[in-house]
């Protein structure tokens, strides 16, 4: 008799099902769909995801080895590899875009009191991009290199919990910058963004917005010293002006003052210039600020190592951004989990135990309860002893 929910079904029940059939009915996901609705479509990739499997083959596979509790996955049907190809080839992906916006709203509220390594009130971003490579001969729409392929994602990082608020995939030669003009700049809010991102007309946006940027100085800018302020050399700032532009040509890109603080970090020794429009904090302040930035480098590093986006199901545009976007729900819902349950355990271990637990039928709280083994202090041998 059937006792309870399996562990991968309480996993997506975080979804909630009328937003998520809100999202397929906007792109028409599921028109002329009889058997394989987008609901399946995302259990059997987000399985793939949570699992760790290679191919949908695999997927189908493992599901179809369990077939008799598939019903209790959510999912309707039988499970075929050429039906979930096709559905990834065709099915916008912007259903599991809209998707994970709506997850990560969600995770962004569970991690709203998450320390950031600052005393600061404000939301604190951090912008990059990471690429991701592909072979040119199965992708050919993503030509990077006369014999390379690649995708880029962009992603701007909510430095409070790493939650991302911001993804777009783009082809790998698509410059960083370019990214700026699709950000929706948040009032009063920091945005912290390493020196491929140094764009004055871009940056002064920033201005414009009353929000305010964090970035690293190149070393050909040309300024003047408008002004020197005092500094405590044994936190590492070594100096901290107020400056203006100089270069005749970013001059009507930047007309306002710019903040140009020197740092040395005391443990690499390495001599790190910022640039911010934002005057009132302490110099150590942005220092920190921009050490932050290296969230999202681990982001990238996480779910590259953890998740399926480095090996795609599929080859065309679609069904890459499809898998990507699901990742990135797998990604949010175990980030939901997390805080949820009040766990103290790692992301990674939390991934670990549901992707060998999902066909369980135990409480979500109950498989991540800590048991250490227990060591019985008994000086009693049970082993035969052999008298030589």
């Amino acid at each position: 008799m059937y006792a309870g929910k399996l562990v991968f079904a309480q996993l997506t029940e975080l979804i909630h099902p009328e937003q998520f059939h809100r999202c397929v009915r906007r792109y028409h996901g599921d028109y002329k769909v009889k058997t394989f609705s987008c609901w399946n479509q995302f259990l059997c990739m987000a399985f793939g995801q949570l699992t760790f499997r290679e191919s949908l083959r695999d997927v189908e596979t493992c599901l179809r080895s369990r077939h008799d509790q598939l019903y209790h996955l959510g999912i309707r049907g039988e499970v075929s590899r050429s039906v979930l190809a096709d559905a990834n080839h065709q099915r916008d992906w912007r259903i599991y875009h809209d998707l994970a916006q709506l997850l990560i709203r969600r995770a962004r509220v569970l991690y709203a009191n998450e320390p950031i390594g600052a005393e600061l009130n404000q939301t604190v971003y951090a912008l990059d991009s990471t690429t991701i490579d592909l072979c040119l001969n199965l992708f050919p729409w993503a030509r990077f290199r006369r014999a390379k392929a690649a995708v880029k994602l962009h992603t701007l990082l909510d430095l409070r919990g790493s939650i991302p608020t911001f993804i777009s995939i783009s082809q790998g030669k698509q410059a960083d910058v370019r990214v700026r003009d699709e950000l929706v700049l948040e009032p009063g809010a920091f945005y912290v963004m390493d020196r491929g991102y140094v764009d004055f007309q871009r940056l002064y946006c920033f201005v414009l917005a009353a929000a305010f940027f964090v970035t690293r100085s190149k070393t050909n800018l040309q300024f003047s010293r408008l002004e020197s302020r005092p500094v405590d050399s044994s936190t590492g700032v070594r100096s901290d002006q107020i400056i203006r532009l100089r270069n005749p040509s970013t001059i009507p890109h930047y007309p306002d003052k710019l903040r140009r603080i020197h740092y040395v970090d005391a443990q690499t020794d390495r001599s790190l210039i910022f640039l911010t429009n934002h005057f009132a904090l302490p110099a150590l302040t942005i220092a920190l600020l921009y050490k932050g930035r290296w969230k999202v480098e681990l982001f990238f590093k996480w779910i590259k190592q953890h998740l399926r986006i480095k090996h795609f199901y599929g080859t065309s545009d679609n069904a890459v951004k499809t898998q990507i976007w699901i990742s990135i729900c797998v990604y949010v819902l175990v980030a939901i989990l997390k805080k949820q349950l009040g766990s103290q355990k790692s992301l990674y271990s939390i991934l670990q135990i549901l992707s060998v637990n999902a066909f369980e039928q135990e409480p979500l709280h109950q498989i991540f309860t800590d048991s250490a083994p227990q060591i019985w202090e008994d000086s009693t041998c049970n082993q035969l002893v052999f008298n030589y």
